[in-house]
């Protein structure tokens, strides 16, 4: 019940006991009901009452537990994550030492969150190549950066992404035969900063730096694909039947 919020798997168990029952215990009726060994429940009991989340009282010689109400807990759990949201946004992070340095990022989710941090903090431009289907989680955001006056230009691979308004967007769609072609994320802003994800193994993973040589490479590349792109849209018929060409196109990967 509480593992999610910090708490030991022991304090979650003993909690959950207490609120449960929805009266008053004794340590040995704590630990017959939760499974919680007796060598622990007296240390587990006492970090629960510091914590705040449970109370006790000494009636004659025996020492009683009960829960906080649980809507009183969620309340109390909601404003402390909050305050340390709060703390988290207030401190001041330093990054020049690290700008040069690549960094590596995992988890599909914090890298999704890393997207969109650099193209909410965005002042001057825009890059971003993906995937029709990961394009989709920042379509509304980066319609609302061009209206603010960031320049963006987007690459989607794959179907015409929903919603996309944008005045500098092209889209490439895969001939049935290039199948050699994997799921990534690029994304360059300010021409300063620079994110680029792909997936090794199942899994997501990225980079990021703002060093600037590997910042102008990748918004080289950026612009290779999209040239590429507007040339297969302009002249179809002439990719097609060049079978040379075709063969080079179907050797990439990205």
């Amino acid at each position: 019940m509480l593992l999610q919020f910090g708490y030991s798997q022991y304090e979650s168990k003993v909690y959950e006991t207490l609120v449960t029952q929805g009266e008053a215990m004794d340590a040995s009726g704590i630990v017959k009901l939760s499974g919680v060994p007796k060598a622990k429940v007296y240390e587990v009991l006492d970090r629960l009452v510091d914590k705040g989340v449970v109370m006790d009282t000494i009636s004659g010689k025996k020492r009683t537990y009960a829960s906080l109400p649980l809507e009183a807990v969620i309340d109390k759990l909601t404003r402390e994550f909050e305050e340390d949201i709060r703390q988290l946004r207030e401190a001041s992070v330093s990054k020049s030492a690290a700008n040069g340095q690549v960094w590596s990022l995992k988890s599909y989710s914090s890298i999704q969150a890393f997207c969109r941090q650099m193209i909410q903090e965005a002042r001057e431009s825009v890059l971003v190549s993906m995937w029709s289907e990961e394009f989709a989680a920042f379509t509304e955001l980066l319609n609302r950066k061009e209206q603010e006056g960031v320049r963006v230009e987007a690459l989607v691979t794959g179907d015409d992404p929903p919603g996309a308004a944008l005045s500098k967007l092209y889209v490439l769609k895969p001939s049935a035969g290039h199948d050699k072609l994997e799921r990534f994320m690029l994304l360059v802003t300010d021409t300063r900063q620079l994110l680029f994800a792909g997936v090794e193994n199942g899994s997501w993973q990225a980079i990021e730096t703002q060093g600037q040589p590997f910042v102008k490479v990748f918004a080289e590349f950026f612009y290779h694909d999209m040239a590429l792109t507007a040339f297969s849209r302009k002249y179809p018929e002439e990719m097609l039947q060049d079978e040379e060409l075709q063969s080079l196109l179907l050797r990439l990967r990205y």
